[in-house]
């Protein structure tokens, strides 16, 4: 492999990033010889956000952070900088040339014409591997063409049934997934086993199936281990039967209660999932997960009634007796302060924990997801913000009354 100047292979990285017409993903990861770095991984990709191409960009560190930024080229036609997000975005470019000068040890870099790495040396030099594009995002035109994680003609997907809004919604949880599915796998590989996923509450299994399906194909070294948690028994044969259609391996479904499941017979699962499960189903499959200590997280909620109903039969903090006044405003406040206080909980349990928009609404109203990773660290700050929260609006969340009894 070439060996380059630092500022020179760095500065390819740069554009490849910028290349809106051809810019696939980037992770940085690593740190450099006798060096620091303020985050563990950063990872790069293109999202939709409200219809409109973004350039997102995430950091793990203590607290995650997910911003989203309008790429170069819409810049360029006029559209302002800033695009929303996780906190504040402003200029992509500016973004990506902050994260250029952090020692990061490695780089991947993927577009449709090209796979870049960068590899740092002891002596500071970037030891550089040019290849071919990713086998399945290539084409012969080089028009940017949305890249689908499992491709939407996928056999399972027929299987299911699975319309044009379910596809897409399997796509955008499996990039959320991706965010985040590394400790999961590090201690899969480390224990030199199958990645074991449980999906509580799956219903219909659309997402069991997808996750399942994506997974088996990135992890194909060492395979994945997936159970679908569902109470009724219609389902989980029918989707028994599917599975044995599909030829998927490992994937198996079983009938019974998320508070009582035990999918892999005393191991603990590495992926926790659960897909718009209803009102305290939510705060069942997380409680579930927090026992295990899964090293990842992933929860939609769906309905968030039963804090809405504590909300309706208490009197209201003042000033803010406005907000609970009528009826479709409590809801949505409630929503709002159950998924806080759910953040909070898994917080202080020794979760890092980042909640964000995981498919456009007018997909589904529903589209909030609650990533968590395990790492052990618990946080008083968030247990004081949750008792003072708590003790305000005289509420008790469901899942701060499961894990105290559990």
């Amino acid at each position: 492999m070439p060996i380059l100047e630092l500022p020179i292979a760095l500065a390819e990285i740069r554009s490849l990033i910028l290349d809106d017409a051809t810019f696939l993903s980037a992770i940085a990861a690593g740190k450099r010889r006798a060096s620091e770095l303020p985050v563990r991984r950063v990872e790069i990709r293109p999202v939709e956000v409200r219809g409109q191409r973004r350039i997102q960009i995430v950091q793990h560190a203590n607290e995650m952070r997910t911003d989203n930024y309008v790429p170069v080229r819409a810049n360029r036609a006029g559209e302002p900088a800033r695009a929303g997000g996780g906190a504040e975005a402003g200029d992509l470019a500016a973004a990506v040339d902050e994260l250029l000068t952090l020692p990061f040890g490695n780089w991947h870099v993927e577009t449709t014409q090209t796979t870049y790495q960068l590899r740092v040396t002891k002596k500071g030099k970037a030891q550089v591997h040019r290849g071919p594009a990713p086998k399945a995002t290539r084409n012969t035109d080089h028009d940017r063409a949305k890249q689908h994680l499992l491709a939407p003609d996928d056999p399972v997907f027929q299987i299911l049934g699975a319309d044009a809004d379910k596809r897409r919604q399997v796509d955008a949880f499996l990039r959320s997934l991706r965010a985040v599915m590394a400790p999961a796998i590090d201690r899969a590989r480390s224990e030199n086993r199958p990645v074991r996923v449980v999906d509580l509450g799956c219903g219909n299994a659309y997402l069991t199936f997808g996750v399942h399906r994506w997974l088996s194909q990135e992890l194909a070294d060492i395979g994945v281990e997936t159970v679908g948690i569902e109470l009724r028994d219609e389902l989980v044969e029918r989707s028994a039967k599917r599975a044995a259609e599909a030829g998927l391996e490992r994937l198996s479904f079983r009938p019974g209660t998320i508070a009582s499941a035990e999918p892999f017979r005393g191991n603990t699962p590495d992926i926790a999932l659960a897909l718009h499960a209803c009102d305290t189903a939510t705060d069942e499959a997380l409680a579930r997960a927090v026992e295990w200590q899964s090293p990842v997280i992933l929860a939609a909620p769906c309905c968030h009634r039963d804090i809405q109903r504590q909300l309706k039969n208490t009197r209201t903090p003042e000033p803010f007796a406005a907000m609970t006044r009528h009826a479709i405003l409590r809801q949505r406040f409630a929503d709002v302060l159950t998924d806080t206080l759910r953040a909070l909980i898994l917080r202080e349990r020794g979760y890092r924990v980042d909640v964000v928009e995981f498919i456009d609404s007018r997909h589904t109203p529903r589209n909030a997801m609650i990533r968590a990773t395990f790492t052990g660290g618990r946080s008083a700050t968030a247990g004081a913000e949750l008792e003072e929260l708590s003790s305000q609006w005289q509420v008790e969340p469901a899942l701060a009354r499961m894990l105290a009894t559990g």
